[in-house]
């Protein structure tokens, strides 16, 4: 009898200590648009600069072309999914995601639109474009300090990494799209409900 309360006793203790040391994940917080609605897999958003009425686009050829800056009005719609198959709808901040544009005519062409990085010797340096692979191009979407559905895009390579870190800030570098050493806030506009907001937020 002494053996086995002893047993238990251990066992008690040592659970204890497991959830001490190994406390359970904390879930992710989901990403808000500029509404203050979850981000969800498959809607379409315009990524734009929180700073001034610039939003992320592609150059005018859109298929196989790098992301820029553009008015807001010219903004090309994004979709989001996560990078590793998931039943769950909503884009949570500091998890692997796809990027695709929103451009049927490339689909139809069999042109990818997912995001990707590469070597641009004409921007004297790596920019992001369009040409992915599902699952081998990561981004990633953080909480930017400093205001209320503000967010940093960054880019997570797999291999051959561009920096000594795990995941690459991206900026406005040239009117592109690229790894930056400075912050660079955006907001997620759906575009279903875009004309009715009043753009300059800050």
């Amino acid at each position: 009898m002494k053996i086995t309360n002893f047993l238990v006793l251990s066992f008690l203790l040592f659970a204890f200590t497991a959830t001490s040391i190994f406390p359970r994940a904390v879930h992710a917080e989901a990403v808000i648009d500029v509404f203050g609605d979850e981000v969800r897999t498959g809607d379409r958003y315009i990524i734009g600069a929180a700073s001034n009425d610039f939003a992320v686009t592609s150059s005018r050829i859109i298929c196989n072309s790098d992301v820029v800056f553009s008015p807001m009005s010219d903004g090309l719609p994004v979709m989001f999914s996560p990078a590793v198959e998931s039943n769950d709808s909503v884009i949570h901040e500091d998890s692997y995601l796809n990027v695709d544009f929103d451009a049927a005519t490339c689909r139809m062409a069999g042109v990818s639109t997912m995001w990707k990085i590469e070597l641009r010797p004409t921007a004297r340096g790596f920019v992001v474009t369009t040409g992915g692979v599902a699952g081998l191009n990561r981004f990633k979407i953080t909480k930017y300090e400093g205001g209320n559905n503000l967010y940093q895009l960054s880019y997570c390579p797999i291999s051959e990494p561009i920096c000594e870190c795990s995941c690459v800030p991206l900026g406005k570098v040239v009117n592109r799209l690229a790894p930056s050493t400075i912050s660079f806030p955006v907001v997620f506009v759906p575009t279903d409900r875009s004309s009715k907001i009043e753009y300059k937020m800050m």
